[in-house]
């Protein structure tokens, strides 16, 4: 039976590292190789070594679309932070019924594909869409206001798709929290703001920093978003790696372009793990 066992983990394994190599190494190590050759009308790419691809980033019109896009990411994240955190600490109050359906209903929106969403948003928040109808019938204003093909557009439809994202792992962080220590320093007389910002907020910065990433990374990439919420006028750099890749079909311009955003992306992860090791081992030591 052990043996069986064994020969069964090996089966799992190899599959696993064979599915991994198949779909996430070489078409990782495949985009890295176009982005140093050259672009071919004909055949889109030809077989000559250059770092041309990488020197056309550093121009001010790809410079300044990534920093919109940092800019987006980074609105979108905090925006989700404000409203994830409540919400997840709410749940963990409720009874273990409750808690259950609310998870449960947050876990919905997944079982419908995403871009269908947008597309229901953005009809909710068109200039005649159910928003504007709602708030004239209440006669809070007079004449439909514009939302969409504006940041402002963007930035809702990223929270919409990635809110869930921040919302689980600040639940999942919360759940665990020790409510000794708050009530400890209840006793004690600490006020609810020091409760938060020197109990609280130390012991759930994991989840926080798990959140963050886990929105702030796909946010830079959700090309669909920034097309059908913001226009021509918000691209993002997911746009920009489509646009080369499927429009102008300048397909080393736009590896190395996927390369700078995988880099960007391995960074922040490298940070979430650094930051995530060193609140640990400050864990340990306090106990």
């Amino acid at each position: 039976m052990k043996l069986i066992h064994n020969h069964l983990q090996k089966i799992i394994i190899f599959f696993i590292i064979s599915w991994l190599m198949l779909f996430v190494f070489l078409p990782n190590v495949t985009i890295l190789a176009t982005s140093f050759l050259t672009h071919n009308d004909l055949h889109f790419v030809s077989i000559i070594f250059t770092f041309k691809n990488y020197s056309r980033l550093v121009d001010a019109l790809y410079v300044q679309v990534l920093l919109h896009s940092l800019n987006m990411a980074f609105i979108a994240t905090l925006c989700c932070l404000l409203l994830g955190y409540p919400f997840a600490w709410y749940v963990t109050k409720l009874p273990q019924n409750t808690r259950s359906l609310m998870l449960f209903l947050l876990i919905i929106p997944f079982w419908t594909n995403s871009l269908l969403r947008i597309y229901a948003l953005k009809i909710f928040l068109s200039l005649h869409g159910w928003l504007n109808e709602f708030l004239l019938w209440l006669h809070m204003i007079n004449t439909p206001f514009r939302i969409m093909y504006k940041p402002m557009a963007v930035i809702i439809g990223l929270i919409y798709i990635l809110l869930p994202f921040m919302v689980l792992p600040l639940y999942s962080n919360l759940e665990k929290l020790n409510i000794c220590y708050l009530e400890a320093a209840r006793d004690l007389g600490a006020r609810k703001l020091k409760i938060f910002f020197c109990i609280m907020l130390p012991l759930t910065m994991p989840g926080i920093i798990a959140g963050c990433s886990l929105v702030f990374i796909p946010a830079m990439g959700l090309f669909y978003v920034s097309d059908l919420m913001g226009g021509a006028k918000n691209l993002m750099i997911g746009n920009l790696i489509k646009s080369q890749f499927l429009n102008i079909r300048d397909w080393p311009f736009g590896a190395a372009i996927s390369t700078l955003m995988t880099l960007i992306m391995g960074v922040i992860l490298l940070i979430y793990w650094y930051v995530t090791r060193l609140l640990n081992a400050k864990t340990e030591l306090q106990e």
